[in-house]
């Protein structure tokens, strides 16, 4: 037996003293998807400067060429979310069989209406209705987009807000933003989902008219059961509890999905769960927990959220980035599917605060890598993603054929 065998063997030895049944556990590691983002694949980075990347991809088909080889390398990264104008292409059947020969799939599409002069005092907030219109025909572009390359999701942030008090009528744009929306939400095909995301700061100072998650919901709410939220874990002000606005939206059966990136100050776009590793694993435990539960809505709702990275890897290599971001997600699901939920129901039911506290943390302290080294065996993948992509040399390969564009090529995603 191997030395890897031998630490796993150990590690399930010990997993079954603490009461968990570990193939069930396999299972649903082997059934995660990731989604990764095609701004993620080209130069991007910070408002301030884009460091260029030797190899860093310059059209669509070669950010899904890296997308695959990310799929390729951990088993649960299939499907590519767009940025729409940035991936824009003249024939969109080619390119969803293109990723279909890739063994990946095109998914959320992400609309595009922070970026043109004219959208510098809002999109569909804009007190011009000549502006509005703009903004929602990209949006309906997109849906149609949507049609043919069979994505689900429309993933909607809006830059819309004010710098100064009294520069516009803040109830005037909450309704023309209402009333955009309603329009765009009458377009979507059957089967699909808008995703509304939210952020309490920047580019506006003043105000954003989707600030948080609250004003997120309501939206949805009002405008029917295809619309949910959209949480990304950069978007919220220090001390927010993020694992909190989870419960509640998957209780009210509005999760609709994330977008998983880190903070430290503001909207940092770090790798997940580099900054704060217990709070993924928090959120994770949440939807582990809904999901599991006997309650149909949170269990529904929790089955069907939308797990994406948006992330601007800026000095860091694009690749070996992308691979580390899905990895940190496997690991926190892997915990957060470690915890004893009998033991902590007693725990909780019995008002042992701390004992309740450490059944968690528990689970939070153990080492997962033997487990998901295991599992990526059993799908007949190479045990460690990074190992692997070192030894391919893709990244080299990329660099050698590519070399370093000579600009951006897709901006600051910022959302």
């Amino acid at each position: 037996m191997s030395n890897s065998s031998q630490v796993y063997h150990l590690l399930a030895s010990q997993l079954t003293d603490r009461g968990i049944e570990l193939e069930p556990v396999k299972d649903k590691l082997k059934q995660q998807r990731i989604e990764t983002p095609s701004w993620g694949y080209g130069n991007s980075g910070t408002r301030f400067r884009v460091f260029l990347w030797p190899g860093a991809a310059r059209t669509v088909k070669e950010k899904l060429a890296d997308a695959a080889m990310v799929h390729h390398l951990t088993g649960v990264a299939p499907s590519v979310a767009l940025h729409i104008p940035w991936d824009k292409v003249e024939d969109w059947d080619d390119l969803k069989k293109y990723a279909e020969t890739l063994g990946i799939k095109i998914g959320a599409i992400n609309p595009n209406v922070f970026q043109e002069e004219i959208y510098k005092f809002g999109s569909i907030c804009h007190i011009d209705s000549s502006v509005r219109r703009r903004a929602i025909a990209h949006i309906r572009e997109c849906i149609d987009i949507m049609k043919i390359t069979g994505s689900r999701d429309l993933s909607l942030w809006f830059a819309d807000g004010t710098n100064y008090a009294g520069q516009d009528s803040l109830r005037g744009r909450k309704h023309r933003m209402q009333e955009a929306l309603a329009e765009v939400y009458k377009a979507l095909p059957p089967n699909t989902r808008m995703l509304i995301e939210y952020k309490f700061f920047e580019p506006a100072f003043y105000h954003t008219d989707l600030a948080d998650w609250g004003m997120a919901y309501a939206t949805a709410l009002k405008l029917g059961p295809q619309a949910h939220v959209l949480v990304d874990t950069g978007h919220h002000a220090p001390g927010t509890n993020i694992e909190h606005i989870v419960a509640i939206l998957l209780d009210e059966g509005k999760l609709g999905g994330f977008h998983f990136n880190n903070r430290k100050y503001a909207d940092d776009d770090l790798i997940v769960g580099s900054v704060n590793p217990f709070e993924l694993f928090l959120i994770f435990n949440e939807l582990v927990a809904a999901e599991t539960s006997n309650e149909n809505a949170s269990a529904s709702c929790a089955k069907n959220v939308a797990y994406m990275i948006d992330q601007s890897h800026n000095i860091e290599p694009k690749i070996e980035a992308m691979v580390q971001s899905v990895i940190n997600c496997q690991v926190a699901l892997g915990k957060a599917l470690l915890v004893n939920r009998t033991k902590l129901a007693e725990r909780q039911a019995a008002g042992d605060v701390l004992g309740a506290h450490r059944e968690l943390t528990a689970a939070h302290e153990t080492d997962v890598r033997p487990l998901l080294a295991q599992v990526r065996e059993e799908l007949g993948l190479h045990p460690d993603p990074i190992a692997a992509l070192k030894t391919s040399r893709y990244e080299e390969k990329i660099a050698a054929a590519r070399g370093a564009a000579a600009e951006a090529g897709g901006g600051y995603p910022g959302a």
